[in-house]
């Protein structure tokens, strides 16, 4: 009997579908436990980096019979950058894992790992995707300087996020309260410092791992091609 191939990566999506749904029968787990919406985010969230991926993938195959510079692939460009911020933004969930109380501290620890883990995994993925449709066209201190600003805009992101309160889709409901925020703490650093710390933190963490991702990558493609 022929045997069924499956390629590495659809392999890898279902790996990730499969993880996805472990975090969510985590959830249901927690809900069913005590906790019923208390944790309602979570999926949201998992969710909102799910279309970071999907957006990514949808971007390289305009990009197969597509010039970058066309308004589809632009579009989609904008998308992916407006909601790559909301896939590396859950790690600041952690914030909120005492919320439950005393009913089990660590099966919510196992739980926002869960979905941190996989909405992380989610962003680098679909950053990854871009960075080799960057590096088939521009020098490689080109791609780095573009990967760079993209991490830092993420990091600046979740500081936006999480301390002003702002959300993606606020980018179209009230952009002018948003861009007063925004250019604001541009403009006067030294009037809110904790946009700085903060930003640079994640900026150090995002772009550590995603450096430590990407030469595992690289290591097992030429692991393949030996």
């Amino acid at each position: 009997m022929k045997r069924l191939y499956v390629s590495a990566r659809a392999r890898l999506g279902i790996a990730l579908v499969g993880s996805s749904a472990a975090s969510l029968g985590l959830y249901a787990a927690g809900a069913l436990a005590g906790r019923g919406n208390l944790f309602g985010y979570l999926p949201w969230n998992l969710m909102l980096a799910w279309i970071a991926l999907i957006l990514a993938l949808w971007l390289e195959r305009i990009l197969q019979r597509s010039l970058w510079s066309s308004w589809y692939a632009l579009l989609l460009t904008a998308l992916w950058l407006a909601f790559l911020p909301n896939t590396f933004y859950m790690i600041s969930d952690f914030v909120h894992i005492q919320e439950a109380g005393d009913i089990d501290l660590l099966f919510d620890v196992v739980l926002f790992s869960s979905f941190i883990f996989n909405s992380v995994i989610l962003g680098y993925l679909s950053l990854g995707i871009v960075h080799r449709q960057l590096a088939k066209r521009l020098t490689a201190k080109t791609v780095t300087s573009l990967v760079t600003a993209v991490l830092f805009i993420c990091s600046f992101a979740i500081y936006v996020g999480r301390e002003l309160r702002w959300s993606t889709w606020d980018i179209l409901t009230n952009p002018s309260s948003l861009l007063f925020d925004v250019s604001d703490r541009v403009l006067n650093p030294h009037e809110h410092p904790h946009t700085f710390t903060t930003t640079a933190s994640f900026f150090v963490l995002l772009a550590s791992m995603y450096i430590v991702m990407w030469q595992v990558v690289r290591l097992g493609r030429t692991q393949r091609d030996n």
